[in-house]
């Protein structure tokens, strides 16, 4: 696409700048430097490429100058020349100074919208209009992704600066938006591509040092994006209090415990009928329930559980024994395994025993 022609009021008084500072060898005066960084703004506001601008200069000034510095010689010529670099750094400061001022307005207005789409608290058709311009179609499904790093980061700093220069240079021209939020980084992208939201986990996971990612399933429309937001803070805060260690989690594989918590009222008297005895044991209740927990992530093989517990069989079995003497159920018996192991899985999610339910 070729550079729009410059107009020539970006070099009103220009040419009349040259001549003086032949004729007299002055420098600019104030008013002429600021009357350049107002050109350079309304430059830069027009949507004018700085570089083009600088070279407009030059050419003005190979063309000024036989008449700038016809009898004045080397001094005349020196004193030209000081000129174009005082006028072109005025202008180019007011360029620039016009360039932050808009990049700061688009900053704001991203991270304005970024709240009010992962918030949901703007008019949902007026919000997939703005969604346009940062090269979302709401109307479409979307999924979220959420990365959790040791650190709380901004989008200035290094890691998710990181994480966008891999997304863009692996999928250029895709429709992705990459941000921060309360410390995390987000992505979001379009239902229809899940291979972006696995690179984002990927790099992400790296790129924090080994954080976590979740990743929420696609829903569509304004409403939708903030759906998959939730359901990926939802899967992170789960696995902290599950002591899920997965580095990539999906929200579409989590969808269980939900459900189990659904009724928090059943669920704490499922825990407390369950569990509940295990408060005599000596030591508290904390001992044994991470014996079952250890049990059932272990698919109730004795040997890998004592393995995970540093306890030898014999030891373990001894445990399982006494919660089956406290609790009246056993472990072992696939009758009584069901329940047990939903208590155990309510009492992490319930933090029980630590809060009484």
């Amino acid at each position: 696409m070729a550079e729009p022609e410059i107009p020539e009021r970006f070099l009103e008084g220009y040419a009349h700048i040259l001549s003086a500072a032949a004729d007299t060898g002055r420098r600019l005066t104030r008013d002429e430097l600021e009357a350049r960084r107002n050109l350079g703004r309304e430059a830069a506001e027009a949507g004018h490429q700085l570089r083009a601008l600088v070279n407009r200069h030059l050419a003005a000034t190979r063309t000024a100058w036989p008449l700038s510095v016809s009898a004045s010689g080397t001094a005349g010529a020196d004193a030209v020349l000081a000129a174009v670099e005082q006028a072109v750094d005025a202008f180019a400061e007011g360029f620039e100074r016009a360039q932050r001022l808009t990049v700061r307005r688009e900053e704001a207005a991203r991270r304005e919208f970024i709240d009010d789409l992962l918030y949901g608290r703007s008019d949902l058709g007026r919000l997939a209009e703005r969604a346009t311009r940062f090269g979302l179609r709401l109307s479409r499904a979307h999924a979220v992704a959420v990365a959790a790093g040791p650190e709380a980061y901004t989008e200035s700093d290094p890691v998710p600066r990181s994480v966008e220069a891999a997304l863009l240079t692996r999928f250029s021209g895709r429709k992705i938006l990459l941000t921060t939020k309360d410390g995390r980084l987000v992505c979001i992208a379009p239902g229809s591509q899940p291979d972006v939201l696995r690179y984002f986990a990927k790099q992400a996971h790296a790129a924090t040092d080994g954080g976590q990612v979740a990743v929420g399933r696609p829903h569509r429309g304004p409403g939708g994006v903030v759906h998959s937001y939730d359901e990926a803070l939802d899967a992170l805060d789960l696995a902290e209090r599950m002591a899920l260690d997965d580095p990539v989690l999906y929200a579409d594989d989590l969808l269980v415990y939900p459900v189990l918590t659904r009724d928090k009222q059943a669920m704490a008297d499922l825990v407390r009928s369950q569990l509940g005895p295990l408060k005599q044991a000596r030591g508290g209740a904390e001992p044994l329930l991470r014996t079952l927990a250890e049990y059932f992530d272990a698919g109730c093989v004795a040997a890998e559980t004592a393995r995970r517990l540093s306890l030898s069989v014999r030891a373990l079995t001894y445990r399982l024994e006494r919660i089956h003497q406290l609790t009246g159920s056993d472990p072992s018996d696939p009758m009584h395994r069901y329940a047990l192991q939903t208590a155990v899985i309510g009492a992490r999610l319930l933090d029980w025993p630590a809060k009484e339910l």
